[in-house]
């Protein structure tokens, strides 16, 4: 594991007890109820999720009866994860690795969740992972990405780095976060090149208080392995 593939501030992040979230995010439960193959159930269907934090969005899958695995670069996060499946009686198969390097054999799952996880590394790192992705699910599995957008105020208020990489954060809603990568619609294009692309949503909330102008923006995109 590199700088490029783990910013290593989110081992203090996660270690100091931030971040810890304990409920999922909208939009991956909106993909998993929409995306979960309709002809196998619940308890044959395997989800992965790369840079899962503290695995809030696997708690969910869980809950529901979906076999669950997750990887994060974080020692301190993936610990406290099991802790709280262990305390509530759920499975998952949670690992400290690399998302470029996913340990895990061809074709292990059905569904694949990056919830603002690839954002984190450089753009070669990312399309590494999403090779990765490529490889662990099974033909017709889909992947639902979740990065930045380039419109996003944060972008301009930071200094460019290495392998598209942005550094110092000091404006938008992601200031202070650590290192990011924003994507515009050509960049999302190169990275699902040789995928089934689904559904491309570009979303963009505009604020008017208490900061008028800023914009947080991201892309939601559902793609599928070809069969």
């Amino acid at each position: 594991m590199t700088a490029s593939t783990f910013d290593p501030q989110w081992e203090s992040v996660y270690s100091e007890g931030h971040q810890l979230n304990r409920y999922p995010w909208d939009t991956v439960v909106s993909f998993v109820f929409s995306n979960a193959p309709k002809n196998k159930p619940r308890s044959d269907i395997r989800i992965l999720e790369i840079g899962c934090g503290a695995a809030s969005n696997l708690w969910f899958a869980a809950r529901e009866g979906f076999q669950v695995a997750g990887v994060d670069g974080s020692a301190s996060v993936i610990e406290y994860a099991r802790w709280r499946f262990a305390e509530e009686g759920l499975s998952a198969d949670l690992r400290v690795a690399d998302f470029t390097r996913l340990p895990f054999a061809d074709g292990s799952f059905d569904l694949a969740i990056d919830r603002g996880s690839l954002v984190c590394c450089g753009r070669s790192a990312a399309h590494q992972a999403v090779r990765e992705i490529r490889r662990v699910l099974l033909p017709g599995g889909r992947f639902f990405c979740n990065p930045y957008s380039a419109t996003h105020t944060s972008h301009s208020a930071s200094r460019p780095g290495e392998d598209g990489l942005r550094h110092d954060i000091t404006g938008g809603s992601l200031a202070g976060i650590g290192q990011l990568c924003f994507y515009d619609r050509n960049d999302v294009d190169g990275l699902f090149s040789g995928w089934i692309v689904r559904e491309i949503r570009h979303m963009e909330i505009h604020e008017e208080f208490p900061e008028a102008g800023q914009i947080h923006s991201e892309w939601r995109i559902v793609a599928e392995k070809p069969a």
